[in-house]
């Protein structure tokens, strides 16, 4: 609202002065100073745009200054440095932000950046050979959130599973499997751990012949089994993790459906594939490869990379416009790969986006842990469910950046302080919901926001805090823009530090009074708007608002 003023005013100044009026950008940018000493919010619109209109930076911002100044809800604006503008705001229209907050309530933060785009987000991706490791419930946390938070933007989400059930890795699986039946050590290139004597024994309950059967017919009816057990047991430990998927899309199919064939001849005749010692290959050095890819062998067999240009085809037929895939750190060739697999099906290679999560590391006692108890070589998401719990885990997970490797500490996660990041926003979002109780239990209630005089929180610290609650949309905002949801987990740490400044600085209740006061009342808007901010940012990692802890 303030970056509209500040625009129209502009439009009127221009326009007064006889000056173009196009130089102006659409969207002002209007932030908030890192010094508050210098006003509650500032724009450089001045020095933006002051030399395409032939003015003097300094001297324009002086002109906007004296026209923003008095009108409705700015309380005074000054110069800065070669033309800056900071401004702040009247009481009464810092309150429009808790009014607003109030009566959007869950709906408070969301925008429409992203209105109807259909959206394909494929993460997690996992294996079905084992356990979800460390990497992969990183993406699941990580997914999740950017699903919520693209979803908040008016994006149309799916949420994808591909389900890779064709391949080495899958042999691989299948003969740990029956090694493990016999009482035999896992082959050389298989797979260890407590998890496949598990998996095991239940393929031999499932089917109880299944030993005496033909080798080639037990080692089919070990895969179909057990790779589905596996798979059951990789969505259970997900849905208990918070994190649910619309499609699981089998690999497999691609393959037996006739996709991957229709999409190789789709390639030959797109110009962006070529003939050369006997293969087929995909011109993906236009795209930032290191090297083109073989897509079609020289023995007429499909390579890799033919079942991702298939899958993608399918993606684009079903009708989505951007196709997000989230991918683990040793997947920074699948960006330029992908790309030219959309440029050589006819299509715009920003329909593909490629996002790369980096490592995760647990530490405790200040020592890496390293060994699961029942995947043997890696720690997996049930083992760090087990030792925090799913809101600590998703929320530790999510609040930095996806692109950095990053260390948990298992025993500052663990804490029920302030230390802990969890802890200390969900311990403000109790806080205030017990508030809002004792209000009750005075016999105070805070009625309704239209009924408060909002005008009455002047305080530094109200203004800090109002402040801070008007920035949640365009953190949302800027988190789904940038596929970034840490964004709204530091924002909300932000808010937790915001409340509880205000809340030493400012009393909410006066148990002595017969009466609410006016500014109680105010106050308790103010703190319900705060609560309802943090509940609503929470919501977007999956992590739960408690009310009382």
């Amino acid at each position: 609202m303030l970056a509209e003023l500040v625009r129209n005013t502009a439009v009127e100044v221009l326009s007064d002065k006889q000056l173009d009026t196009s130089v102006l950008p659409e969207v002002v940018t209007v932030e908030r100073p890192r010094n508050p000493e210098h006003g509650d919010y500032a724009t450089n619109l001045a020095m933006q745009v002051a030399k395409k209109a032939g003015v003097n930076p300094r001297e324009l911002a002086t002109w906007l200054a004296e026209a923003l100044t008095g009108k409705d809800g700015i309380d005074s604006v000054d110069v800065a440095g070669p033309g800056f503008l900071n401004l702040r705001l009247a009481a009464d229209a810092q309150g429009q932000i808790v009014r607003e907050v109030i009566t959007r309530a869950a709906e408070y933060g969301n925008g429409d950046r992203y209105d109807g785009l259909k959206v394909n987000l494929e993460f997690v991706s996992a294996n079905p050979t084992g356990p979800i490791h460390l990497g992969g419930t990183r993406w699941a946390a990580v997914g999740d959130a950017l699903g919520r938070v693209l979803s908040a933007q008016g994006a149309a989400v799916t949420r994808e599973y591909y389900f890779n059930d064709a391949g080495a890795q899958i042999d691989r699986f299948v003969r740990s499997l029956i090694a493990a039946a016999k009482g035999e050590p896992a082959p050389e290139d298989g797979y260890g751990g407590d998890y496949i004597g598990d998996i095991a024994g239940a393929v031999i309950k499932a089917e109880p012949g299944v030993m005496e059967q033909p080798e080639e017919e037990r080692h089919e009816t070990f895969r179909r089994i057990g790779v589905g057990l596996m798979f059951d047991e990789i969505k259970q430990s997900l849905h208990d993790f918070g994190t649910d998927f619309d499609v699981y899309f089998h690999e497999d199919s691609l393959h037996t459906s006739g996709a991957v064939a229709e999409s190789l001849e789709a390639l030959k005749k797109s110009g962006h594939v070529y003939f050369a010692d006997g293969a087929w290959w995909l011109r993906s050095t236009e795209f930032g490869d290191d090297k083109d890819r073989v897509v079609i062998k020289s023995d007429g067999a499909p390579a890799y990379i033919a079942g991702d240009v298939a899958y993608l085809l399918d993606k684009r037929n079903r009708g989505f416009e951007l196709c997000i895939y989230m991918l683990g750190a040793d997947h920074h060739g699948y960006i330029a790969r992908l790309k030219a697999a959309a440029a050589a099906l006819g299509d715009d290679p920003s329909v593909v986006e490629v996002l790369i999560g980096q490592m995760v590391n647990l530490v405790r006692d200040g020592k890496p842990v390293r060994m699961s108890k029942r995947a043997g070589t890696v720690v997996t998401l049930e083992d760090l469910v087990e030792a925090v719990g799913v809101d600590a885990a998703r929320y530790s997970l999510i609040r930095s950046s996806a692109d950095s490797a990053v260390d948990i500490d298992l025993d500052l996660i663990s804490k029920r302080t302030n230390e802990n990041p969890v802890f200390y926003v969900q311990y403000a979002h109790a806080r205030l919901s017990s508030l809002q109780r004792n209000a009750v239990s005075l016999g105070i209630e805070r009625g309704t926001v239209d009924n408060a005089d909002l005008s009455l929180l002047t305080h530094e610290r109200e203004g800090d805090l109002i402040r801070t609650l008007g920035e949640f949309p365009r953190v949302v905002n800027s988190a789904a823009q940038l596929r970034e949801p840490h964004r709204v987990a530091r924002y909300l740490e932000d808010v937790a530090s915001a409340y509880h400044k205000f809340y030493d600085a400012c009393r909410v209740l006066q148990p002595g009074d017969d009466e609410a006061s006016a500014l109680t009342i105010a106050r308790l808007q103010l703190c319900e708007a705060t609560r309802q901010v943090i509940a609503n940012g929470l919501g977007l990692l999956g992590v739960s608002a408690p009310e009382q802890m």
